[in-house]
């Protein structure tokens, strides 16, 4: 992970471990948000008006946060509304580039993402990550939080054309937090806490706690089709983003390796379900997801050889 640091890219860690050998993610530092009158939202400022065409959205198909919002664009049905472009797979010592992508920067036209948060903040010092809601109105960062970026996506547009559809109803808030809290630190970071563990107790502490909350999720599942029964909520793709790279990646190149996905009947049966679901499974990049985990984290898999399996039939 790099950082930019007085406008200079610095290819290096910064905060990524605490004195026990912890991984800890930095907070998102750009938390505006848009809503249906460019009122101010939960944070930030406001001006941040939904309009077609004035936002592009900046995603890498590698990154689960990242994936969260191209989720809930097509969820949504914004792919006429909100632009896209993606970074390349790979992070090297630029960090994430548009170099060789699908999908080219037709926002900004810049060659790598750091480009993006000094377009938007001159000096800013900080983390560079994905995924980037920029709006090309203002010419600055809307906001890098995917949770964050999720809800504007599930509510603020659904008077100019969104599709219909609450992954957020007010009836189920507190649950669906309740929930989220829990598999956010356990699961969606508990993976990256124990992969990047540098010593044996970190590691130990984290795949336990990580592997409790995958026992719990499937009993969970038991009787259920959803987290919250018969409702598909904001929870369910929160942790379907984990589920789908956790027996391609997280299992090998996080050791996260008590069991796999494919080892638990309800999880499994629920993800597959959930990668069925209209226009899902076009979200997710297998070549991606194994491409960058496995050549990026070279601290990791120094050899940067990327595994032909495992087979997962959806």
């Amino acid at each position: 992970m790099g950082y930019l640091f007085e406008g200079k890219w610095i290819d290096k860690k910064i905060g990524s471990q605490n004195r026990k050998g912890e991984f800890v993610r930095q907070d998102a530092q750009f938390r505006n948000w848009i809503t249906a009158d460019g009122s101010p939202g939960a944070s930030g400022d406001g001006g941040f008006e939904a309009e077609p065409d004035r936002y592009h959205l900046y995603f890498s198909h590698a990154c689960p946060w990242a994936h969260r919002t191209l989720i809930f664009r097509t969820l949504k049905g914004l792919e006429k509304i909100i632009s896209i472009s993606d970074v390349h797979w790979f992070y090297g010592k630029n960090g994430w580039t548009f170099e060789n992508t699908e999908i080219t920067d037709s926002a900004n036209n810049a060659n790598h993402l750091h480009e993006i948060y000094t377009a938007s903040e001159t000096k800013y010092t900080g983390v560079v990550s994905v995924p980037v809601l920029w709006d090309k109105s203002k010419k600055v960062i809307v906001s890098n939080e995917s949770s964050e970026i999720i809800r504007m996506f599930n509510s603020s547009f659904d008077h100019i054309g969104a599709r219909r559809g609450d992954y957020y109803p007010k009836n189920l808030k507190n649950e669906i937090d309740a929930i989220n809290d829990r598999i956010y630190s356990t699961l969606n970071n508990g993976v990256y806490r124990t992969g990047f563990s540098t010593t044996q107790d970190a590691y130990e502490r984290a795949v336990t706690t990580l592997f409790d909350t995958l026992d719990w999720l499937e009993e969970r599942l038991k009787n259920q089709r959803y987290l919250l029964g018969n409702d598909l909520t904001e929870a369910d793709w929160r942790l379907f983003t984990t589920l789908v790279r956790f027996d391609c990646v997280y299992v090998g190149h996080f050791k996260c390796n008590i069991r796999r996905i494919a080892d638990y009947k309800n999880l499994s049966y629920y993800m597959k379900n959930l990668y069925k679901e209209p226009g899902i499974s076009k979200t997710v990049r297998f070549d991606h997801i194994k491409n960058h985990y496995y050549a990026s984290h070279k601290e990791i898999n120094p050899t940067q050889i990327i595994p032909v399996g495992p087979d997962i039939e959806f």
